[in-house]
C-alpha cells in the first residue's frame, strides 16, 4: 500500500480571512495585505514540515504496508462524520468498535497519555499449560482445624489497634496499682480458661493502667451513659468543653473505657456537678483520686457541692474536709424517680480554702 500526501492546503482559512477583509474598513487593508503576504511566505515550509512528520510517524505492519496514523482533525472528523447518522441506524460491532477506539485516540491526545507501543507478535511466548486443580491432603484441613486461638501479635486486630500505649491528652495522672473488682473478674475468667484448655494456646495479659485526663470530645457518649447509669436521663455535659475542661474536669480511663468522671461547673463557681463511679469499678479509691485532682486543679477556692441525704459519699467528702452548710427537703424531687432508693433531701456541703 502506497502511502500519499493528503491535501494540506489551508484555502479554507485564507478564504475565510478573505471573507472578512471584504467586511473591514479600508483602514485595514493594508494590514491585512501584510498578515496575508507573512502567512503566504511560511505556508509552503509549514506545510513542508507537517509531511515530514508525518512520513516520520509512519510504520510498517506484519504484511509489510506503510500506515500513518490519523492526525487530531482526521480523527476529529470520523467521529463527526459517524455522528451525524444519529440513532436512526444501528452500527455494527465493528464500526462500533473502530467509533470507541477514535474516541479513545482523541480522549488520549486531550489528556496527554500515550498510546500503547507495538509489540512484535514474534516476542511473544505462549503461557504454559494450566495445571489440573489438585485437592489440598487431609492433613492441611486438620491444622486448620486444630487452630483456636491467634496470638494477639499476630491477629488483624493487632494490626488495627496496635500494642503500643496510647498518648492521652490533657492527662493529669497514671495509676499501675489499683485493681478494681472488674479487673479481677477479667483475671479470674483468663485463669479458668487456661486452667480448662490447658492444650490450647493461652493469651498473655498486657497490664493496662489507670489514666486519668480531662474531658475531652470523645469522651462525651461514654461520659453522658455512665451519668445516665449514676444519677438520671438526660445529662448533657457537652457545655463544659467551653469552660476550661482541664481544669473543671477529671475523667477515669482503662484503655479506652471511661470508668469514673467528676465535674465542676466552672473555675469560677467551683460547684461539684457530678462525681461518679461505673460499676465494678467501685471501693477502688477511684472516686478519691479523681476529687483529690479535682481539688488540686483549682486552689484558693471554696468548692461546694449538693449530696443526697443517704449518700454514702458522705463518707468521702468528710475525709477531704467539706462540712455541712444546710439541709433542704425536696432538692431531688425533680429529677430522682418516685422509687429510687436515694434520699429526695440534699445537704450542701463547702470546702473553705
Amino acid at each position: 500500500m502506497r502511502v500519499t500526501r493528503a491535501s494540506m492546503t489551508l484555502d479554507d482559512l485564507v478564504d475565510f480571512f478573505g471573507t472578512e477583509r471584504e467586511n473591514r474598513s479600508s483602514d485595514d487593508l493594508e494590514d491585512n495585505s501584510d498578515f496575508e503576504d507573512f502567512m503566504d511566505s511560511i505556508l509552503p515550509e509549514c506545510l513542508e514540515a507537517r509531511c515530514q512528520m508525518q512520513d516520520d510517524d509512519c510504520r510498517a505492519d506484519n504484511a509489510g504496508a506503510f500506515l500513518r496514523p490519523l492526525t487530531r482533525y482526521e480523527v476529529s472528523a470520523a467521529i463527526k462524520h459517524a455522528s451525524t447518522f444519529g440513532t436512526a441506524t444501528i452500527p455494527s460491532a465493528v464500526q462500533a468498535v473502530i467509533l470507541r477506539k477514535l474516541k479513545l485516540h482523541r480522549e488520549r491526545h486531550r489528556t496527554g497519555v500515550q498510546g500503547l507501543n507495538f509489540v512484535d507478535s514474534n516476542s511473544l511466548t505462549s503461557l504454559p499449560a494450566q495445571l489440573a486443580p489438585q485437592s489440598p491432603s487431609s492433613g492441611i484441613f486438620d491444622s486448620l482445624n486444630a487452630i483456636r486461638t491467634t496470638h494477639y501479635e499476630t491477629s488483624f486486630l493487632s494490626r488495627l489497634s496496635g500494642h503500643r500505649p496510647s498518648k492521652y491528652s490533657g492527662l493529669i495522672a497514671v495509676d499501675w496499682e489499683t485493681r478494681s473488682p472488674w479487673m479481677e473478674l477479667m483475671t479470674d475468667v483468663r485463669e479458668h480458661y487456661s486452667y480448662a484448655h490447658p492444650v490450647r494456646a493461652q493469651l498473655l495479659e498486657a497490664p493496662v493502667p489507670i489514666h486519668y485526663v480531662s474531658m475531652q470530645a470523645s469522651h462525651l457518649q461514654q461520659v453522658h451513659d455512665l451519668l445516665a447509669r449514676a444519677f438520671w436521663d438526660g445529662i448533657d455535659v457537652s457545655e463544659l468543653l467551653q469552660y476550661s475542661p482541664e481544669r473543671c474536669s477529671v475523667v477515669a480511663m482503662y484503655g479506652k473505657t471511661v470508668v469514673g468522671v467528676a465535674l465542676l461547673s466552672s473555675p469560677q463557681e467551683a460547684y461539684i456537678t457530678y462525681l461518679a463511679v461505673r460499676a465494678g469499678w467501685d471501693n477502688s479509691h477511684i472516686a478519691t483520686t479523681m476529687l483529690y485532682h479535682l481539688i488540686t486543679l483549682n486552689p484558693h477556692r471554696d468548692i461546694t457541692l449538693h449530696v443526697s441525704a443517704n449518700n454514702p459519699a458522705m463518707l468521702l467528702y468528710n475525709r477531704f474536709g467539706f462540712k455541712a452548710e444546710e439541709f433542704i427537703a425536696g432538692f431531688y424531687e425533680n429529677y430522682l424517680d418516685s422509687q429510687s432508693r436515694a434520699s429526695m433531701n440534699a445537704f450542701r456541703l463547702r470546702l473553705r480554702r
